[in-house]
């Protein structure tokens, strides 16, 4: 099973029919139902790898403010998927990323539910979360999805991280409006663009250093926790997978929708 990174952005384009839904139809590549899926979102960080384990339904997470009261009143009741959470802390901690905590609280954030209620509305897929560590690099990240390659290979669990191909709040609120066609800046199209090639070229080993390979890099992510799900979606996906650009666009000329799937080759 592929594996897909979303740039996932504004809560508010969960009620939308275009953008997210375009990057995670079928005829862009997402597979049908998996058994379960396993989200790494840059909503939840911890010092330390931690899963929500989840035994019936999952609560949705509002974690935003100043949004139309409509936003407050979506949810998205998926199920748990306690079973892969205790298996993906099982296989992590098999690799050294232990201890792994185990959060029987936790719903799903927005950085969750937003793009899934447009990959699978009926919210009847078990679901569960795996955490980011901001304080590691993205090695560690990309090591960890490799850690977690077994869920894709032989358990049938989709692996998706959630984050964003460029993310920098203080610059998008100085920027323009959400609906505005100005071109992007320089640091966010000379970024976006550098990771589309990598990317695509293969380039694994430029992607886990974009710190010191890619332009712009500390003003398109001044905090890395939106571009590590990459990293995890990358390396679950092995040595030598294949990225297809499935969707493109830009928020306020500086969000860069731009989300990716990773072809796992045979």
């Amino acid at each position: 099973m592929d594996t897909f990174f979303i740039s996932h952005g504004s809560p508010t384009r969960s009620p939308s029919t275009t953008r997210c839904r375009r990057a995670t139809s079928s005829s862009h590549g997402c597979p049908p139902p998996p058994r379960a899926i396993l989200v790494v979102s840059g909503h939840w960080e911890t010092a330390a790898p931690a899963v929500n384990v989840v035994h019936g339904t999952n609560d949705t997470i509002y974690d935003f403010y100043g949004f139309p009261d409509q936003m407050y009143k979506l949810t998205y009741p998926a199920p748990g998927a306690p079973d892969v959470a205790k298996r993906a802390k099982q296989l992590l901690e098999d690799a050294g990323f232990g201890p792994v905590a185990e959060d029987r609280r936790r719903g799903l954030d927005h950085g969750a539910w937003v793009p899934l209620m447009l990959m699978y509305p009926e919210a009847n897929v078990p679901v569960c979360q795996l955490s980011v560590q901001t304080d590691r690099d993205a090695t560690y990240h990309y090591d960890l999805g490799k850690a977690l390659a077994p869920l894709r290979e032989d358990g049938g669990v989709l692996i998706v991280g959630s984050g964003s191909a460029t993310h920098n709040l203080r610059r998008i609120l100085r920027s323009f409006a959400p609906t505005s066609h100005e071109p992007a800046p320089r640091w966010a199209a000379e970024f976006d663009a550098w990771l589309k090639e990598s990317l695509l070229g293969g380039r694994h080993d430029d992607v886990k250093r974009y710190q010191e390979k890619a332009p712009y890099a500390e003003v398109a992510h001044p905090r890395p926790d939106h571009f590590y799900p990459l990293h995890v979606a990358l390396g679950a996906a092995g040595e030598g997978c294949e990225a297809e650009l499935v969707h493109h666009g830009w928020s306020n000329a500086t969000l860069s929708y731009a989300s990716y799937r990773f072809a796992t080759k045979n």
